[in-house]
């Protein structure tokens, strides 16, 4: 279940945690004592990455809210089950993969650590923050899509705006 603490940070719940990553798990070709381990280390690092390139510049709930987006498509079937599946969907296919860090060409490197323990943090408490006294966020808990303000892509027409946080507008499919 996806929530929001009273501090306002977006979770999901560690069983949901764990039943997102159970795909992954049972894919795994490791010995069965490290998969689980190592599988959802996998798919946070790879959150943490997508919250590090798609938005550092942002405010933390910005932060937050692309890693929601990558939640939400794990969830959609029309997207992979993992997170590192919907992070790194079409990454081969230049400029058309759908988080453009991921197929832009430029190298992958991590320049700011500071910047990058806190994508890590938000992303392993986007991923299980456990049962506390949270309130499930209205407009942003359905978001498959976003992008910068500053472009106006074809494809958001076609979509449901549901908020913007920071510079960044989110969307949805009706279908989901």
């Amino acid at each position: 279940m996806i929530r929001s603490t009273a501090s306002g940070r977006l979770c999901i719940s560690i069983l949901g945690a764990l039943l997102l990553f159970l795909p992954a798990v049972a894919q795994a070709n490791t010995a069965p004592s490290v998969s689980k381990y190592s599988s959802y280390k996998k798919e946070m690092e790879c959150l943490a990455r997508a919250i590090y390139f798609e938005a550092r510049g942002e405010p933390e709930k910005g932060q937050e809210a692309v890693a929601l987006v990558v939640l939400n498509r794990v969830k959609n079937e029309h997207y992979p089950d993992t997170v590192c599946g919907v992070v790194y969907q079409n990454d081969h296919m230049r400029n058309k993969c759908q988080f453009s860090f991921a197929c832009d060409g430029k190298p992958d490197t991590i320049k700011e650590k500071d910047a990058y323990k806190k994508a890590e943090r938000i992303a392993r408490e986007v991923l299980a923050c456990g049962e506390g006294d949270c309130d499930k966020p209205n407009l942003l808990e359905q978001s498959t899509h976003y992008h910068a303000s500053s472009v106006k892509p074809r494809w958001a027409k076609k979509l449901k705006r549901t908020g913007q946080v920071g510079s960044h507008i989110f969307y949805y499919t009706a279908s989901m």
